[in-house]
């Protein structure tokens, strides 16, 4: 009884000044995927800048793995004081309940809790941990920009086109807000008939295989929308194959700042890209390190935070970001944006703006 009370006055004792406040991230992409290993980069530099450790668990895009690792570090003996996670596959309220009573506080970042799973946590208080909060970007807008800038750039006088898109999967939260974003755009041009959505699972040799069989259906497909920049690759490389030139035969847009994305912006073989969110995580370690000092994620009286992460990259940019990520840093100060010794009433400037490279 005494060490059960002892072990709960500790779980709720602010971290002491001189400990490192310890992460885990659960991170859902493959160990080899050049989005998710950019994403731990930045989460590294944000960790070490801010005095913070950081472990990262590659589920290989597996949600049985990612349980697995769950339980792991919940069960183990060093348990950190956070975990972060993405609701990639729904895996968050399983997780939400592997951790109910173990002291981690878990923080969802790019996918929350979809409005059916929030119902049934509500619904079973006693079952599962409350998260400290969630920061996800603007997905959906990031679709309905996506289009947007890709019709802006056919001629003026072009009748009815076709277009195609590349979804990620329909069980990942932001893969659905950008296609519904893509869908709210497509009311504003009666001329773009939408022939068909697919589901290429984010990956490059899915999407080529998907895409050879859309070229037989509409050979006429002059826009090809992804949702990232492997399916958006893979669709190009059989497009190209039929002898379609991407930027002057169809259009390809695609989410994502790899360097090959960046390349391609830079080429014209992407017309549009959209990227930015791999900086989510190094923005959660920023939250992260100031609720471990006491200043609270929700001080705002809000748990779910969006940030406008997500932009339009043009040429010039993508020259720039390019010469970033040789940088281990990516030139960006984290100190700067923590809210320690800032006014009560401090907002972080990535909530409210896009933050420029």
């Amino acid at each position: 009884m005494l060490k059960a009370l002892c072990q709960s006055l500790f779980l709720a004792l602010p971290l002491a000044a001189s400990a490192q406040p310890s992460v885990v991230f659960l991170n859902p992409g493959l160990s080899t995927e050049t989005f998710w290993t950019s994403y731990t980069r930045f989460m590294q530099a944000a960790a070490d800048e801010l005095g913070m450790t950081l472990r990262v668990e590659y589920s290989e895009r597996r949600a049985d793995l990612a349980l697995t690792q769950a339980r792991a570090i919940m069960s183990g003996a060093q348990r950190p004081d956070y975990l972060v996670l993405v609701n990639e596959q729904y895996v968050a309220p399983e997780v939400l309940r592997l951790s109910r009573g173990t002291g981690v506080k878990l923080l969802l970042v790019n996918n929350g809790l979809t409005a059916s799973q929030v119902r049934s946590i509500q619904a079973q208080p006693d079952k599962y941990a409350e998260p400290l909060g969630t920061l996800t970007s603007n997905d959906e807008q990031a679709g309905f920009q996506m289009l947007h800038q890709m019709v802006a750039q056919l001629p003026r006088d072009v009748g009815a086109v076709d277009l195609v898109a590349f979804a990620g999967l329909k069980t990942t939260p932001a893969s659905q807000l950008r296609e519904e974003g893509m869908r709210r755009a497509l009311a504003d041009f009666p001329q773009v008939r939408l022939r068909q959505v697919v589901y290429g699972g984010w990956s490059r040799q899915r999407a080529y295989e998907q895409a050879q069989q859309l070229l037989e259906r509409y050979p006429a497909t002059r826009l090809v929308w992804s949702a990232n920049d492997e399916m958006a690759f893979g669709a190009m490389q059989a497009f190209e194959a039929a002898g379609r030139k991407p930027g002057r035969d169809v259009l390809f847009s695609a989410v994502n700042s790899s360097p090959e994305a960046l390349r391609a912006r830079i080429d014209g073989r992407l017309s549009v890209l959209m990227g930015g969110h791999f900086t989510l995580g190094g923005w959660a370690m920023v939250m992260l390190h100031d609720d471990a000092h006491g200043l609270a994620l929700n001080r705002d009286g809000l748990r779910e935070h969006s940030a406008p992460v997500l932009q339009v990259i043009d040429q010039a940019k993508a020259r720039r970001w390019l010469k970033l990520l040789e940088r281990d840093d990516y030139g960006v100060d984290f100190q700067r944006y923590s809210a320690e010794g800032r006014p009560s009433g401090y907002q972080y400037p990535f909530l409210t703006a896009p933050v420029e490279y």
